[in-house]
This record gives C-alpha cells, structure tokens and sequence, in this order.
C-alpha cells in the first residue's frame, strides 16, 4: 500500500517531510503516528493508512513534496511487496522513481563530509562547511528571516546540525530589533506571512460584498443562563454564543444551498455537506481554520465541544490533516474581544464567511401585543462577506435574515 502525502489545508499544495518515526522493516499500525510533515500553516504527525510492515521510504527527511506524492510503502497482510533493508527502502521500478532516487543521491554525494550510519535512514553530516549541512526546510526558513550567515545559530541537531527548532529560536531572540529613530521592526512570522499572502490573494479573487444584521440574543442568554453552570460542570468550558450561532447557520443553509459552495472555474459547486470552519487567533502570529466535518448533524452541545476541542488542538499546533481539509462555510468568531463589526476576508475558494461580534446590552425596541417597548436586551452584530460571483445581496440578506430569526427563537434546549 502506497503511503501519499496528504492535503493539509484548502490552500495547501505542498509539504516537507520533517521527520520518520519508523524505519524500514518497523511494523506500523493507523493508531501510531508515521511520519511528521511541515507545512507553512501547521506541523503534524500523520498516521499509517493501513496496519503492516514499512517495505520503502521514498522520500528522505528535508525534502518538499506536493500533495499526492507517493511518501512510503506498506506492505500489508496478504502482499508479498519486499521489505528494503536499504536505508531508505528498495528504489522503485519506474523511470521516474529512479530518476528521483538518482536526483537524491546526486544530492547527497555532493555534500562534503556525509558519512553514511546504517539504518539511520538519511546521511549524518561531517563538520565541515555549516552551510552544507542544512536542511531544505532550514535553508527555506533561513531565507524567510533573512538570514544570510547560518553560522551565528548554535545547532543542537546531531554533529551540531541546525534544526527547524533552532532557526526559529534564533529568531523569537532577535525579532524585535531597534531601528534608527528609535523604531521598533519586528519580523513577520512564517504563519503571519502566510496568512497575509491568502488574504491577498482572496481579495484579489474574490469581489467581496459586506452586508450585517443585528440579533437579539435574549431567547438564546435565557438558554445559557438555564443551562450554563451544569454545562461547565459537565464539559469543563463555558457555554459560549457561539455554538448557538453554528447551529443556527447549519440550519439556515439548506434553504440556502449556494452560501455553501465553492467557485471552480466558471462554475459553482454546490456542497451537500456543511463542513463548518472555525478561524482560530494563533496568539497574533496568524489564523487557522479547523473544519467540523458535517456540522449539520451535530447538536448545539456537539458543536460547542467540537470547536472547544479543535480550537485547544491549533493552539497547541496538534491539528491533525483531517482538521484542515474539505472545508465549505467559515465562521470568525472576534466577539471574545468585544468588537462591534467586523468584515472578515473570504477563505477561498469559498463564497462565504460570517463574523459574529461582541454581544452588548443596549436598549432595544421590542414589538408586543400591547405596543412596543424599550427593553435591555442583549445584541449582536452577524456580518457576512460574500463572493458577488456566486449570488447576489438579496440571497445574502435573505439568508442572514433566517440565521437571525433562528437565534431569536432559539428553539435549541432540547440540545442542551
């Protein structure tokens, strides 16, 4: 069985293979992580597909591959593929395989000073020459910071080799710098950075519309109000707005099929799954979204465990491929800082994306049978950013208008 390397976010092609947990001839299983790649977003651990023995390693340690590569073979139960007791397992049989094998061993004879440690599944580097001994994951991040002299790192890898680990602490050490005039330049992190070209590259994309409503959470504070202590007690987190307006959205989408779709080409496809995506605050370095696969069939207290669960996991970077794949809608959720509206930017190649701001107490004209009064009731600003390709205000609008009576009527306690 092929082991392929997987897509680990809407936006990501590539990869690099930062470590193999096993080597030719360990046994492997799905529950037990195989192999650690890093992209510009996240670093993860992936599984084994299949239980068996690791018959080929493909692809060494440092390089970068794009999404589909064959990473490893597996020979599974029944197979007779044969296991390699070369360090990086049996060469494959197809021109292009060998060619890519040479290419590597080009490679590494070219490095000064590699002698070779049987079983170690790549070449330990002599002390020779620093630059020469870098990784293509160190040298792309090197380039990133702008760092032109590798020497002024201390490795801490094997024979003194620059890790990943050691760029980057260089780099936390030196980022804030004092420039002339007594200013302050901070280097963008790798994830900032990145976060910015898709924000670019979305509004270069995309013609953003902005339309806003605003909702009266008092149904949906007397449901957290109900049940907010046991639910703490129960989960060990606070029952949040949140979960209220995700299920909201859930609901609304399927008399709204196109805010749940994605643009290829000159055409809309049109999601029949909700994978509902939540933008996670990486401590100001950038933004991650994390997908709840079929958010649709979950319940309120589903929901709020799911996004608690997915949000702690990106905070700790121990998102997994799965977590960052296949998603259709996206919420921001800027409310935990209090923020009146906010116009998000569209994760492409969705159409949509909702931001849910702070929830306010403030005078409100409430409609009776007796006339209107003035309550204090709680209200909140819901803002969606739509792509103008893919439908028009009124759809939009009328789509907000549904999210918004759902939260007001908050038929949801039976969720609880």
């Amino acid at each position: 069985m092929d082991v392929i390397m997987p897509q680990l976010g809407e936006t990501v092609r590539e990869g690099t293979i930062s470590v193999w947990h096993s080597k030719v001839g360990d046994a492997v299983s799905p529950d037990q992580p195989l192999f650690e790649v890093e992209t510009d977003k996240v670093t993860v651990d992936v599984p084994a597909p299949a239980a068996g023995v690791l018959a080929q390693i493909l692809v060494a340690v440092g390089e970068r591959v794009e999404v589909g590569t064959r990473l490893a073979v597996i020979q599974t139960a029944g197979e007779d593929t044969a296991v390699s007791t070369s360090p990086q397992g049996a060469a494959p049989s197809s021109s292009a395989s060998a060619a890519a094998t040479a290419g590597r061993s080009a490679r590494a004879t070219a490095m000064p000073s590699a002698t070779s440690i049987p079983g170690a599944g790549a070449p330990v580097i002599g002390r020779a020459d620093p630059a020469a001994r870098l990784s293509p994951v160190v040298r792309k991040l090197l380039a990133e910071h702008h760092i032109s002299d590798p020497s002024v790192i201390v490795g801490t890898g094997a024979e003194g080799r620059i890790t990943r680990d050691d760029v980057l602490a260089y780099v936390v050490r030196s980022r804030a710098q004092t420039a002339p005039g007594g200013d302050t330049v901070v280097a963008m992190s790798r994830i900032r950075k990145r976060t910015a070209e898709h924000m670019l590259q979305s509004v270069a994309t995309s013609p953003h519309v902005l339309q806003a409503v605003e909702v009266d959470f008092a149904a949906v504070e007397r449901l957290r109000g109900a049940a907010g202590e046991a639910f703490r007690a129960r989960e060990g987190f606070s029952l949040s707005y949140l979960p209220f307006v995700a299920r909201a959205v859930c609901q609304a989408v399927p008399e709204f099929p196109h805010v749940n779709a994605s643009v290829r080409g000159d055409a809309l496809v049109v999601h029949h799954r909700v994978n509902l995506g939540i933008a996670v605050d990486l401590d100001r370095e950038g933004l991650i979204v994390p997908v709840i696969k079929d958010a649709a069939h979950r319940t309120v207290r589903e929901l709020a465990v799911e996004i608690h669960r997915l949000a702690d996991r990106a905070r700790r970077g121990a998102l997994g491929p799965d977590d960052l794949t296949e998603g259709t809608y996206t919420i921001s959720n800027s409310g935990t800082f209090g923020t009146l509206f906010t116009a998000p930017i569209i994760l492409q190649p969705q159409v949509a994306i909702l931001s849910t701001d702070g929830v306010r107490k403030r005078p409100w004209v409430v409609q009776g049978a007796a006339g209107d009064t003035i309550e204090i009731r709680p209200i909140g600003v819901l803002a969606q950013c739509f792509d103008h390709r893919a439908f028009d205000g009124a759809y939009s609008a009328a789509f907000l208008r549904r999210v918004r009576e759902l939260l007001e009527r908050a038929h949801f306690g039976a969720e609880l």
